[in-house]
């Protein structure tokens, strides 16, 4: 089922740029949909995927292949060192750039993944907070694991009450994140996410989100993994560690690469280090599909995997929306 709405008719984006956004959880096919609408479109892809953007690994962070983009440009794929780190802030201003190429190119551009918060940086504009340092992270670790998460949040609602209202005392990623900002900047993270943001680039969104039902969700995260596996990552990533070596590096954060070291290690079976794999993906689109529903609004909504049998209901709309 597709659901669909009219674009917006904002007077103040009279004039500028028409940029397609294809967005959504993990393993529902937004590539491919990319893929097609700048066949048919005469547009350029850029990525807005945080993993796709390392250069290593392509089969366990499903970058398209050669053949997937063959015809097609695609931006911001596979430019990031195994060590490097890209916040969202420096990301959208990378994309913003890619798009005002693409623009005065005459092509259209089209901008796919599923991390939420770089399309948020893209779209509506984030304040970009320092760098934390290593050692503040480090500490504020070593802080929740000697005092537990209950009395480490009721500190975290002292320093930061505004925060500490929209985040669970379970949610060790985020208690962290709030503690080590209000310690390295002197600055609550509630004061920095309050402060005014303005987009790196003005430009007319039209908004395409795939987010099939929750059963075919998990079985396109199962799937796909499987598929990965059959297609070598489990040799990509030995090959990888053989010549990197460090755990600890940016990349290893990748969906699955903890739990194949683990196998590689000796630690777990491949049928374990899989099902690990599996469930820690689904896990993963779960947050992305909460993320979507609550901080996104969309022009085009897709109930349903991507497919090439909608794809000729799909494209005459959003030819429409960017045309009209």
């Amino acid at each position: 089922m597709v659901l669909l709405a009219t674009s917006s008719t904002d007077p103040t984006l009279s004039g500028v740029p028409s940029v397609i956004v294809v967005a959504g959880p993990t393993a529902v096919g937004k590539s491919r949909l990319a893929v097609e609408i700048a066949r048919a479109m005469d547009g350029i892809v850029i990525n807005a995927d945080s993993q796709q953007q390392y250069r290593d690994l392509p089969i366990l962070s499903a970058r398209p292949t050669l053949c997937d983009m063959t015809g097609i440009q695609h931006k911001l794929f596979g430019d990031l060192g195994p060590k490097d780190t890209s916040s969202a802030v420096e990301w959208a201003d990378k994309a913003a750039r890619e798009i005002s190429d693409t623009v005065n190119r005459g092509k259209i551009p089209i901008v796919v993944g599923g991390t939420g918060l770089y399309l948020r940086a893209l779209m509506e504009g984030l304040v970009d907070i320092p760098p934390v340092p290593r050692e503040v992270r480090a500490a504020a670790v070593a802080i929740l694991d000697d005092i537990g998460h209950a009395a480490f949040y009721e500190r975290l609602k002292k320093r930061d009450p505004v925060i500490a209202q929209r985040i669970s005392p379970s949610d060790t990623h985020r208690m962290i994140r709030a503690w080590e900002v209000a310690e390295a900047t002197e600055m609550p993270l509630s004061n920095w996410q309050a402060t005014p943001a303005s987009p790196p680039v003005k430009a007319k969104y039209h908004s395409v989100v795939i987010m099939p039902q929750r059963e075919v969700l998990y079985r396109a995260c199962d799937d796909r993994f499987l598929e990965m596996v059959g297609k070598g990552a489990v040799e990509e990533l030995r090959v990888f560690l053989e010549s990197e070596g460090a755990l600890d590096m940016p990349i290893m954060k990748m969906l699955g690469a903890r739990e194949l070291a683990s196998h590689l290690s000796g630690e777990m079976s491949l049928n374990d280090a899989m099902a690990a794999a599996q469930t820690a993906t689904r896990h993963f689109a779960k947050r992305q599909v909460t993320w979507f529903k609550n901080n996104f609004s969309t022009n085009c909504m897709i109930k349903m995997k991507y497919s090439e049998n909608i794809k000729e209901e799909i494209l005459p709309n959003i030819r429409r929306a960017v045309f009209t």
